[in-house]
């Protein structure tokens, strides 16, 4: 099959004008949070996830991959065609930035329509019972206290079973999964993606990127170098995007509920996480004495983790990646930027859920 100039030059431009117009549209428009929530997050999305996903599941490898590598052999095909059929320089960089500002207002439409406008939804801290004087320097120390316990508690029996294999879906974390959106109030089962390495694997080790959802083909994508302890974690922060949380602090939070209902593997690993985010967030003076709890087992885990950090992350491909992902952040609405990753401490010690379960009980 050849591939010919556009026979009807003045049709195109406008098909042209029109996809830029509605995507510009789209991201300027203000939508009512009340309205995206139920016609889209609430309804659409979910109908939309659970027919996605179990058809992406179907393939061993990355579907992201696949549109990755073809778009970029159609865009060189096509400026290689645009070089051998006109004859003017100018014309030839004219139409290949017109193509991509058109493929990306496409691209950008299909983002919106398939996952993205779960960024416009009512924010997790509003729709539970979230009070913020909860969250004192006390508060935290005591949370901390009682994550640090946690996972003394569960190393043994969370290696005594094993690691989940790598690749297949944990069933019991999937389970306690949905559970766990049962328990935030947003109870529209989710259908687990199974993780799934990429080849965007080089960027995540070297830029300290732990895992992606893919928001065309709605899959789970798992950086390569993660050690057995957090990869339960940072698969059931994926699926909370996969659930259409988008915030990454609400995607934190939605994952830690999972694991420490799963299996012991899967409460080791969710309870270590949290501990190293409530520590942190611990005043000065609060540190060595939540520090000094920690069981040598999980200790070294810690460290195998500062280490695989070290050993892989390039820092300035990690500071550049993180800037362009805060902007990326911002621009869809989240205001905190990559900081939302932090919001997970405010919504451990404030938020109340409508369950009534409380985890740190």
């Amino acid at each position: 099959m050849t591939i010919g100039p556009p026979k009807n030059r003045s049709t195109f431009r406008i098909w042209e004008f029109g996809l830029i117009t509605a995507a510009l549209a789209a991201a300027f428009l203000p939508l009512p949070e009340a309205a995206v929530e139920r016609l889209y997050s609430a309804r659409a999305y979910p109908a939309l996830q659970a027919r996605l996903t179990p058809l992406s599941n179907q393939a061993r490898f990355a579907l992201l991959d696949v549109l990755i590598v073809t778009t970029a052999v159609a865009w060189i095909g096509l400026v290689a065609r645009d070089v051998a059929t006109l004859r003017s320089p100018l014309r030839v960089v004219v139409r290949a930035t017109t193509r991509t500002i058109v493929w990306f207002a496409g691209a950008y439409l299909a983002f919106l329509m398939l996952w993205g406008f779960n960024y416009r939804r009512v924010r997790l801290v509003e729709a539970l019972s979230f009070d913020s004087a909860r969250v004192t320097p006390d508060a935290v120390a005591q949370a901390a206290t009682i994550a640090v316990d946690h996972v003394n508690a569960v190393y043994e029996s969370g290696r005594a079973g094993g690691w989940p294999a790598s690749a297949p879906v944990d069933p019991a974390l999937a389970d306690a999964f949905n559970r766990a959106l049962a328990d935030i109030g947003r109870g529209h089962r989710v259908v687990p993606a199974r993780p799934k390495s990429t080849i965007l694997d080089g960027f995540f080790t070297r830029g300290g990127v732990d895992g992606l959802t893919d928001p065309f083909f709605l899959e789970t994508l798992i950086a390569s170098n993660l050690l057995p302890f957090e990869r339960p974690f940072v698969v059931a922060h994926e699926w909370a995007h996969l659930a259409g949380i988008a915030d990454e602090g609400e995607a934190n939070f939605v994952g830690w509920l999972a694991c420490v209902r799963a299996s012991p593997a899967a409460q080791y690993s969710g309870w270590l996480f949290v501990y190293r985010e409530l520590a942190q967030a611990a005043a000065a003076r609060d540190r060595p004495a939540v520090a000094a709890r920690l069981a040598p087992g999980p200790r070294a885990d810690l460290r195998a983790i500062r280490e695989r950090y070290l050993r892989h992350v390039n820092p300035r491909v990690a500071a550049a990646g993180w800037r362009v992902y805060d902007s990326y952040l911002k621009a869809n609405r989240v205001e905190a930027g990559a900081a939302s990753y932090a919001e997970v401490v405010r919504l451990v010690v404030g938020a109340r859920l409508p369950s009534g379960w409380e985890p740190l009980r």
